[in-house]
């Protein structure tokens, strides 16, 4: 089976410039001018070619939460996100902390064609009071370790997990958060939280974790990756460790760079109630320029599931987290790179290039030829409205409900099958 994605257009030398991509065998044979037969031929009028985005940070739900979420309904929403790998967190009912329940999990992951990367825990349970078996783990396939959704407390407990993954070359991917700093808020500490007279989440909650996992990192020499950071005091200690030559990473959500708490109005408040909070405007700038500067890394979603019911309980019962799989690259084209603060290729890269190369993700495509056929098209010219009815995740829990924007999703390869192609006259 061959496929022709006809007359795009792709980024050659930077620029933007017509681009055909042959492809066989599940690889990329030919770019730019090919004039090839072809089993099927997709023309794409001038949409934007892509390598398939590759997103760290997903909650897939199954098992344990399938009213939120599965793996083959997050699965579809990735791919209509125009990603190809996803990183699947093991926050899950039962955790993937032993090597049976983790093969168990790989089993659940196949329903989906988008390639998956499955996180095991830190610790058992994620209860942060006893690391698993790191090597067996690795041994059936875990490509990272995070008890996401949870700060680990101890640092006892962080620095054997991090001297064991040292020796294994793998990445502790930490939700850098002190729980005893938190004073139980719901939002970031600030005017916001004031004027709705709930009790706010300060910085210093998740800087402090931060600074002390940077201090282990240094002396294990592990890959310490700090998931979704939010604040400029963060920001600042990790640019400071980098400069030292800390192996650390780190990632930042689209959300922390394009909401701050000044935007939390209306009635639906709860569809901004997140963890880490949305953070001041000076934050939001921080997440912005650290971005820019090498700071941070890269863009991870934290696609975060829930029902419509549960977050119509208010901002104080419902839970935190927003869908981000399907609007991740529209909001940002439409916000950064086509009111020229950012080059394309630049945003390209933070959604792709850099989490294939510092989390080492061989078995992810890129665009070139004899890659695997890991592609995304993307349309940059029509306008479109963000609509729940059209989400293929079951969470609709979104701040960016009726947002109009640009780059949605056309098409989506993996492996050379199309796994994702947008219906005429949708989004």
């Amino acid at each position: 089976m061959t496929l022709l994605l006809k007359n795009g257009i792709g980024l050659i030398d930077h620029k933007l410039q017509t681009l055909t991509v042959l492809i066989a065998n599940n690889r990329i044979q030919e770019l730019n001018g090919s004039t090839a037969e072809a089993d099927e031929v997709i023309e794409l009028h001038q949409d934007f070619i892509s390598p398939g985005l590759i997103d760290l940070h997903v909650h897939l739900r199954e098992p344990g939460f399938t009213n939120k979420e599965t793996v083959k309904t997050g699965g579809m929403a990735a791919l209509h996100g125009g990603f190809t790998t996803i990183g699947a967190m093991a926050n899950l009912n039962p955790t993937p902390d032993t090597e049976e329940r983790f093969k168990r999990q790989l089993e659940l992951n196949r329903q989906t064609p988008i390639k998956i990367k499955q996180y095991a825990p830190v610790t058992k349970n994620r209860a942060g009071q006893f690391v698993v078996n790191f090597g067996q783990l690795a041994k059936a396939g875990a490509f990272a370790f995070s008890d996401d959704g949870s700060g680990i407390e101890n640092a006892h407990i962080m620095l054997e997990a991090m001297r064991e993954l040292a020796k294994l070359h793998l990445p502790l991917c930490d939700h850098a958060q002190d729980m005893a700093l938190t004073n139980g808020g719901v939002l970031n500490a600030g005017m916001t939280a004031e004027r709705l007279g709930v009790p706010g989440v300060n910085n210093v909650s998740e800087a402090v974790q931060i600074a002390r996992n940077l201090v282990l990192a240094a002396n294990t020499g592990v890959h310490y990756h700090v998931c979704h950071v939010s604040t400029k005091e963060s920001i600042n200690l990790i640019r400071l460790a980098k400069a030292q030559g800390v192996n650390v990473t780190c990632e930042v959500t689209p959300h922390h760079l394009l909401l701050d708490d000044s935007m939390i109005v209306g009635d639906e408040k709860s569809q901004f109630k997140m963890n880490p909070p949305l953070r001041s405007p000076e934050d939001r700038l921080a997440c912005v320029a650290g971005l820019m500067d090498g700071t941070i890394d890269m863009i991870a979603t934290d696609h975060a599931p829930h029902t419509d019911a549960e977050k119509k309980q208010g901002i104080l019962a419902s839970p935190n987290g927003i869908v981000g799989s399907e609007t991740a690259f529209a909001l940002l084209y439409t916000k950064f790179v086509k009111t020229g603060l950012w080059p394309l290729d630049n945003l390209i890269d933070w959604m792709s290039g850099a989490p294939k190369r510092l989390f080492h993700l061989n078995e992810a495509g890129q665009l070139k030829v004899g890659s695997l056929a890991d592609i995304a098209v993307f349309d940059l010219t029509q306008e479109k409205i963000i609509e729940a009815k059209n989400f293929l995740s079951k969470g609709h829990n979104s701040p960016f409900l009726g947002e109009k924007v640009f780059g949605t999703t056309v098409l989506t390869v993996v492996d050379g099958k199309v796994t994702y192609r947008r219906k005429p006259n949708n989004d």
